[in-house]
């Protein structure tokens, strides 16, 4: 297993300019052997406060007594907004991939996701006709409109293991119908 060591650098800028954007490139030089950039992240402040790990190899599929074969889902109508309470058995979050089908024409930014009281919001950007469908893909990070690449603001949706509830928006006095499918996970057996 190769040995990894982390780094840590402060970037500071002037306190009277806002930052755009930032470009990042790791570069090597002087060196023999094999070299992996891995979690590169940017944080405000000059103090590191922690890090998130890869979880590929931490998690499996949900194998207990009240698991089902394949993916779990959930579907309903929305008039307006509603909360979508999710039944989630794995012992870990899991990432919900949402599709959204307009029964009426909506405004750009009508459509939005999020958790618990409005939390890790998703915001479609794009307008709606009658019979679109908008998704929101978490286990492919995508985002969609019929079929094709749109944009959105915000984050893509997961459930907390347990129940979480997830508020759904949409324009007022319209309705969608509302499809969300998960796999429920665990921690596999290489969990630190």
């Amino acid at each position: 297993m190769p040995e990894f060591t982390r780094f840590t650098e402060t970037i500071t800028k002037k306190q009277d300019k806002r930052v755009v954007n930032i470009t990042v490139k790791p570069t090597v030089i002087d060196c023999t052997g094999s070299v992996w950039f891995t979690d590169l992240m940017l944080q405000e402040g000059d103090k590191v406060t922690g890090f998130v790990i890869n979880t590929e190899t931490f998690l499996e599929k949900y194998d207990g007594d009240d698991a089902t074969d394949g993916k779990r889902f959930y579907n309903g109508i929305v008039r307006s907004a509603a909360t979508c309470v999710i039944f989630n058995l794995g012992t870990t979050a899991a990432g919900l991939d949402y599709k959204v089908y307009p029964i009426q024409a909506m405004d750009a930014g009508s459509i939005s996701l999020a958790l618990g009281k409005g939390a890790h919001k998703a915001t479609f950007k794009a307008a709606a006709a009658a019979g679109d469908e908008f998704d929101l893909f978490a286990s492919k990070r995508e985002c969609l409109k019929n079929g094709a690449a749109t944009s959105k603001d915000g984050f893509f949706q997961y459930s907390a293991a347990g129940d979480s509830k997830h508020p759904i928006t949409v324009a007022d006095k319209k309705s969608a119908r509302i499809y969300v499918e998960f796999q429920e996970m665990q921690d596999g057996g290489d969990a630190l």
